[in-house]
């Protein structure tokens, strides 16, 4: 063994004797009375509180209502868009006769707006929010009827002879009239529910039993027959006593039955006999039937 490896052996073996050099290792304490924590050797660290929580964002209630309403009205606009985008194709693919489709639209999208009705809030602004789905269709009414643009499958579901200026009048004044019970009487009125239930439900189906069944014409309206008419008064009381039910159940209406039934039953005759008058050319169904009902019906409701 030379000199030199002597020496390296000699210097190894120092080596790993020397202790390594000192760490130091922290420790944790336990925890505190107080639900604290502290580390050792560790002054600038802050204690740390177990129990803090952090407080969840609470969203206002107004803020709330906006955006179910908001929901609300897309939902119910939704929906009322793919009924009649349903009755259009229907229509462009001859399934559905254009006479026939445009009544189906006319009864369908007016009940089911009223039977969405309970879906918005109980807020005084719901109200509002409902009425902005038949406004839009109003607006497209206007647009497509007023030749700014042409929507092929609306103006074929909804005019009898393929004009798209009749856009400007029947259904034109039917979606106001949604508008306008939908704003004044809403849900807490009887008066709104039989006005619509008239208009929809018994005369859409007048007119749709009346043209296939009616052979026996009214003596005074030869437009019209008792078939058409019977089933005016038979529907549009069932469909007004049916969405009556549907919202006392709801508890938005609060009825005396023994009184509603026959006061709902003498505003159908009511408004079966302003059907069938020979005035169809002067006012259209879809204003003296619905104006005549909120009439009538205010003078028998307003009372009770």
């Amino acid at each position: 063994m030379t000199l030199l490896s002597s020496h390296l052996l000699l210097f190894s073996a120092v080596h790993r004797r020397t202790p390594p050099p000192c760490t130091t290792v922290f420790r944790w304490n336990k925890p505190t009375i107080d639900g604290t924590v502290r580390f050792l050797r560790s002054p600038v660290m802050p204690a740390v509180v177990l129990d803090q929580r952090v407080a969840p964002f609470a969203v206002p209630a107004a803020a709330e209502d906006l955006l179910y309403n908001a929901g609300a009205t897309v939902g119910v606009l939704g929906g009322a868009y793919a009924l009649v985008r349903a009755f259009d194709e229907l229509t462009r693919r001859n399934i559905l006769h254009q006479g026939l489709s445009r009544k189906l639209v006319h009864i369908l999208s007016g009940l089911l707006f009223l039977v969405s009705w309970p879906i918005f809030s109980n807020s005084p602004k719901a109200r509002y929010f409902a009425a902005f789905v038949p406004l839009v269709n109003c607006l497209r009414l206007l647009v497509n009827g007023l030749s700014l643009a042409s929507d092929e499958g609306l103006i074929k579901s909804l005019t009898r002879e393929g004009d798209p200026q009749e856009l400007l009048k029947g259904p034109l004044y039917y979606v106001l009239i949604l508008i306008f019970c939908a704003l004044v009487f809403w849900r807490e009125s009887p008066i709104g529910v039989v006005s619509l239930g008239m208009m929809c439900g018994g005369d859409g189906v007048a007119d749709i039993i009346g043209r296939k069944y009616g052979s026996i014409k009214i003596p005074y309206n030869q437009n019209k027959s008792w078939v058409g008419s019977i089933s005016m008064l038979v529907f549009g009381f069932l469909v007004s006593i049916g969405i009556l039910c549907y919202y006392s159940v709801l508890g938005h209406v609060q009825l005396d039955w023994a009184s509603t039934v026959p006061r709902v039953a003498f505003i159908s005759f009511v408004a079966t006999v302003v059907e069938s008058l020979p005035i169809t050319e002067i006012v259209d169904d879809n204003i003296s039937v619905p104006l005549v009902t909120m009439a009538v019906a205010f003078s028998l409701f307003s009372n009770s």
